[in-house]
Order: structure tokens, then sequence, then C-alpha cells
């Protein structure tokens, strides 16, 4: 049985507006991938309850080999753009991470496309778009919607940069996942990104604390 709509907004307002401002204001300031997982379990959950147990929205390789040439190519030119960005603006942080710790950028950069990446995108695309597509009129809409409430969740790392850049991606990885209907090519995306903003020096904007000094404020 589909809950109405009502119990679908009390739904969203809880996961997306209530969760990340509770964890916002908690006075210690705890890693986000325990919460972050159990939000994607219970996605995961609905997801397979509504669809009879047929997963296909967690992952679908299909479209993999159609979309990997436009998503290299818009993050090539999106890599010039960053970088560019940091050397004219911050340029004692770029590549900081690589240089001051190479082992540690290394394990990032393995495990972050699995216990953040994936999870995340189970939650804002996967969930989101098959739980709330009847709430928004047009697919334009729900992919704003989508990008929006995976921008809101960074208030955690308490910095407006945070929100300002997951915004603008956001509605890349929304969109993505729209055109492919596939989790994994949307999540390829996702880790590209997420990765070279680690790489570059803008790190600090996307974990505890670190916000002032990624930008040498």
């Amino acid at each position: 049985m589909n809950p109405g709509k009502g119990a679908l907004i009390a739904e969203l307002a809880v996961l997306f507006v209530g969760l990340p401002i509770l964890f916002r204001v908690l006075p210690v300031r705890l890693s986000p991938l325990p919460p972050l997982w159990l939000a994607a379990l219970y996605c995961v959950h609905v997801l397979r309850r509504a669809s009879g147990g047929n997963a296909i929205q967690l992952w679908n390789a299909g479209p993999l080999t159609g979309s990997i040439g436009n998503v290299l190519a818009v993050f090539a030119i999106a890599a010039v753009v960053i970088t560019a960005a940091v050397w004219r603006t911050r340029p004692q942080i770029l590549f900081g991470f690589v240089r001051s710790s190479p082992m540690f950028w290394a394990l990032v950069m393995v495990l972050y496309p699995a216990l953040s990446v994936y999870p995340q995108g189970i939650i804002y695309r996967a969930f989101f778009f098959e739980r709330y597509r009847s709430l928004f009129g047009s697919p334009a809409w729900l992919i704003l919607a989508s990008a929006a409430a995976f921008a809101f969740s960074h208030i955690i790392f308490r910095s407006p940069w945070s929100v300002v850049l997951t915004f603008a991606a956001g509605l890349l990885f929304a969109w993505r996942y729209y055109a492919t209907g596939s989790l994994l090519v949307s999540s390829i995306e996702h880790a590209l990104y997420g990765c070279f903003i680690f790489t570059v020096g803008l790190g600090g904007l996307f974990y505890h604390g670190a916000g002032r000094t990624a930008l040498g404020r």
C-alpha cells in the first residue's frame, strides 16, 4: 500500500530537513557516516518493498557504456575550471592534501566512493526519485528538489560554500540519474567530482571543522 501525500511530505521533511538540522545542532561533532548508512538502509528497505524485491534502482549498469564518454568530458572541463579557480584564489591549498598526506589521500580515494558516495546516491537519487515523484509536477522540479535536499544535508559541515557547491553538483548528479536511470552512472560521476575536490585542496569543505582552513580564512 502506497502512503498518502501527507505521509510522503512528512517523511520527506523528517529525512531531508529535520535530520540534517538535528545533526547540525548537536553539541558534539560526530562522523556523518553511521547515520548516512542507517538512512540508506531505510531507503533500500522502502525501495525493495515498493518494487517487490527488484533492486534495479540500486545499480543498473546497462547505461554506463553509452554515458561514460559524456560524464568524463563534462568532468574534464569542470576539473580545469575548478583547478584554475583554486590556483587563482587560494594557491596555498592547491593539491595540499596530496602533498601533505599522500597515503591518507590514497585511502580516501579508495574508501570515499564506497562509504560515502554510494549511500548518498541511494538516498538523494534512487530513493528520492522513486519515492517522491508524485509530489512534483515535472522532472525539472524533481531534479531541483533532489539537488536542494542533497545540498541542504551539507549544512552539517558549517560552511555556506559546502551548500552552494553541492547544490550545483547535485543538479548534475540528479539530472544524470534521471537521464540514464542508472545509479551506477550517477555515482561514478559523483565519485569523480568528490575525489577531485579532495585532491585539488577543497576537501576541507566536506569534513568537520575544516571549512575555514580550506578557504584560507
